[in-house]
């Protein structure tokens, strides 16, 4: 192990920003080193290269994507109708990825935001509909990596045949199974779960416990 671990710790987070696919050697000093890295959630496993790293501060450079006129809705000036659509939110991830990867993320479309669906089966014989649902996605992986990019994706819904009942919902997920959510009673308390979540990225999705949602 070299004697300045610190300063090793460093010059490792340096050799995988400056790697391609984000590899290191497989000696024990450098195992020993993503060991502590990965533990303090500097570095993660690279999405695009099996076998590589990604850090946290490269991350912290890639935009969070969610609807552009989100804040709009929160402050009440807009309705959920009005609200960027989920098509548009990913189409503006998969335009900001590289070339080479923009088609494997177009494959997990249907995955991350789903089918459309223009409103809920009749309740009562009255059609119902969606007061929300709006996707997200934001760096950072979870047990496993995240979708193309290193991003994990998300959505806020509601769960129920109206405002009035049921429960809101938001949920992060990985690649694989990796899923973190909680439901909450109201809208405004799901939007600020929301902006929390948004305005932490980087992380990983243990780290969304500290904002009371639950991994699985």
């Amino acid at each position: 192990m070299p004697h300045d671990f610190s300063g090793f710790i460093h010059s490792v987070l340096e050799q995988i920003e400056l790697s391609p696919t984000g590899e290191l050697p497989l000696t024990p000093a450098y195992q020993d080193a993503l060991k502590q890295l990965y533990a303090s959630r500097q570095v993660f496993a690279h999405a695009d290269h099996k076998g590589g790293h990604v850090t946290a501060r490269s991350l912290a450079r890639l935009p969070v994507f969610c609807a552009n006129n989100l804040a709009a809705f929160v402050a009440g000036e807009i309705a959920a109708e009005a609200l960027e659509s989920n098509a548009s939110i990913f189409d503006r991830y998969v335009q900001s990825l590289p070339a080479a990867i923009r088609s494997v993320a177009e494959s997990r479309r249907v995955l991350a935001i789903g089918k459309p669906i223009h409103h809920r089966p009749k309740h009562d014989g009255v059609i119902v509909h969606d007061p929300l649902h709006t996707v997200f996605l934001v760096p950072g992986a979870g047990p496993h990596p995240g979708l193309p990019g290193n991003y994990l994706y998300g959505a806020v819904y509601h769960a129920g045949v109206d405002e009035s009942t049921g429960a809101w919902r938001v949920e992060v997920r990985d690649s694989d199974r990796g899923l973190a959510a909680a439901n909450v009673p109201a809208k405004a308390d799901a939007m600020t779960m929301l902006q929390d979540v948004l305005a932490s990225a980087p992380f990983h999705l243990e780290e969304l416990e500290a904002f009371g949602l639950t991994i699985t």
